[in-house]
């Protein structure tokens, strides 16, 4: 099978969800400049212009697993999106330390259908053996995202992405105001401001180094500091000791997913999404960066 990139999300000027489109669209729209990009993670592009007419209905379809979920999106039959959310690795083991922790497992899913019904969408369920009896009617591949879409009543499916962004549960960091040593003893303070010159630890960011002894472009997570010197992890390595003068931020971290390709390495987004765009060759929306 042939690899089929994600489609594309689509915001009109008002940030009304619009009908994702193939990433061929979404690179003319922004070569052509009628369109920014909104998100890199999904990533989603918005329009400059307003559209009234409503977008085709969509379908979000979820298999629920012990250490990865699969997340697909179906436009009727089409399967136009694909997602494995790896879960906090920490949180699974203590989780099947005990029978108690496994039964509270199994009520989270029944909490997330519960959540799911509060929104007022339509909800359906479907068993573990419908889904594998749908995989292998349909001669899909065992896949967490593969085994979402055949959630539930599945007559046919059109595989249009057989990409899956791969998305890794990180958390919101810890509450711990202080580093210990291995005996114990405090051994570091943690500052108390998370932010420093408008980054923090986990965002994605872009430093061009203009002089110095670190000359060159370095685009990956960055580790801040509060004395404004960061360290970025890009595919060099760790480069320690970059002034926050010359980042540039491309992503803000949201506290609770890591975001990687299919080999597990961090790459640059237009890569992964759009092939045939090279790297900061399109503009970037000034509401990318509004909460």
């Amino acid at each position: 099978m042939s690899i089929k990139p994600n489609y594309v999300f689509v915001l009109d000027t008002n940030r009304k969800p619009l009908t994702p489109c193939k990433p061929s669209l979404a690179r003319k729209l922004l070569k052509v400049s009628k369109a920014k990009v909104f998100r890199l993670y999904p990533f989603t592009i918005i329009l400059k212009k307003e559209v009234t007419e409503d977008p085709r209905p969509v379908t979000l379809k979820i298999d629920p697993g012990s250490k990865v979920s699969g997340l697909a999106i179906l436009s009727g039959s089409d399967l136009i999106w694909v997602a494995q959310l790896t879960h906090c690795p920490q949180a699974i083991k203590a989780s099947l330390d005990s029978r108690r922790s496994r039964r509270r497992g199994r009520r989270s899913r029944r909490a997330l259908f519960t959540r799911l019904k509060e929104t007022g969408k339509e909800i359906a369920t479907g068993s573990g053996g419908l889904t594998k009896f749908n995989r292998i009617r349909l001669e899909l591949p065992k896949t967490h995202f593969f085994d979402a879409a055949c959630v539930g009543d599945t007559s046919k499916i059109s595989v249009l992405a057989n990409q899956p962004l791969n998305i890794k549960a990180t958390g919101h960091g810890s509450r711990q105001m202080c580093r210990t040593d291995k005996f114990g003893f405090p051994s570091q303070y943690v500052p108390r401001f998370k932010f420093v010159k408008g980054f923090q630890t986990g965002d994605i960011v872009k430093a061009v180094v203009t002089s110095g002894k670190k000359i060159g472009t370095y685009t990956g997570r960055v580790a801040v500091r509060s004395s404004g010197s960061f360290n970025v992890s890009a595919a060099q390595g760790l480069i320690q000791g970059i002034n926050h003068k010359y980042c540039f931020s491309i992503y803000q971290k949201d506290g609770t997913m890591d975001f990687k390709s299919i080999d597990g390495r961090l790459k640059y987004p237009m890569s992964l999404f759009l092939p045939g765009v090279k790297p900061r060759s399109f503009p970037i929306s000034r509401k990318v960066f509004m909460k």
